[in-house]
C-alpha cells in the first residue's frame, strides 16, 4: 500500500511547525526580557543564547532543539512505517517521506514562520532529525562536533566539520548495514550538509579573516 498523501502533507506542517517552536527567541524574552535575534550574532541558536543569557539556558534550548528534529522523524516513521522498514517498491517511497519530515523540520528551525523566517542554524535540530533516523550517524557526527570543539574552542568550525562528515559517515553506515543503500537517506545527508554550511556563511567569512570567537571568549 502507498503512503496517503494526505497524512504525508499533514505530517510535513507538523514537521515544519515542530521545527519552527522559537525556543532561543522564548528563553531571551522569559529568561532575560530581550529579543536573541538582537544580540550576540543574531541567532536564536543554541551558541548566541549561551554567549547572551549563559550555560542553563543555553543546554535548555539545545535539547529542546535535538528533540524538535527527533519528534518530527519519530512521529514520521511511527504513523508511516508502523511495522517496520517495508521491502520492496514502496520501501523508497516511504523512506522519502520520512526524510522530507526531517528536512521540513530543519526548515522550520532555520526559517520559523512566527519570527518571520529568521532563527536558528539547524545543528541542533539536525543532530536530532539524525538520532531519530540514524541513531549511529547522529551519534559519530556529534562526536565529530566535540572532537573538533575540544581542539578549536569555535563552535561555527565544530558545526562546520560535522555538517561536512555526515554524507561520509552515512555511506560507511551503509556499507556496514544490511539494509544497503538508502538513497533518500544520502540525499538527505548532503542536503542537510548544505543547509548547515550555508547558515554559517558569516562564521566562515570570520573564521578566514580570524576573527571567529572561541568558546567562553566575550564578543568584540
Amino acid at each position: 500500500m502507498l503512503p496517503n498523501p494526505l497524512l504525508i502533507a499533514l505530517l510535513l506542517l507538523l514537521s515544519y511547525l515542530l521545527g519552527s517552536i522559537p525556543t532561543g527567541y522564548w528563553a531571551g524574552r522569559w529568561l532575560g526580557g530581550i529579543d536573541i535575534r538582537q544580540h550576540g550574532s543574531g541567532s536564536t541558536g543554541a551558541t548566541n543564547v549561551l554567549r547572551v543569557l549563559g550555560k542553563g539556558p543555553a543546554l535548555g534550548v539545545f535539547v529542546i532543539d535535538v528533540l524538535k528534529g527527533t519528534a518530527a522523524v519519530v512521529l514520521a516513521k511511527a504513523l508511516l512505517e508502523p511495522l517496520g522498514q517495508p521491502l520492496g517498491p514502496q520501501a523508497w517511497l516511504l523512506d522519502t517521506a520520512v526524510v522530507a519530515c526531517g528536512l521540513a523540520a530543519l526548515a522550520g528551525h532555520s526559517f520559523p514562520i512566527w519570527l518571520g523566517g529568521k532563527g536558528g542554524k539547524a545543528v541542533a535540530t539536525g543532530l536530532g532529525m539524525l538520532l531519530g533516523l540514524a541513531t549511529p550517524v547522529g551519534l559519530a557526527c556529534f562526536g565529530v562536533f566535540l572532537a573538533v570543539l575540544s581542539l578549536s574552542r569555535i563552535v561555527s568550525l565544530s558545526s562546520i566539520a560535522a555538517a561536512l562528515s555526515l554524507p561520509v559517515l552515512m555511506l560507511v553506515w551503509f556499507s556496514d548495514n544490511a539494509m544497503g543503500l538508502r538513497w533518500p537517506y544520502l540525499v538527505l545527508a548532503l542536503l542537510t550538509s548544505v543547509l548547515v554550511i550555508a547558515r554559517h556563511r558569516a562564521n566562515i567569512e570570520r573564521l578566514l579573516n580570524g576573527s571567529e570567537p572561541r568558546l567562553g571568549a566575550k564578543r568584540a
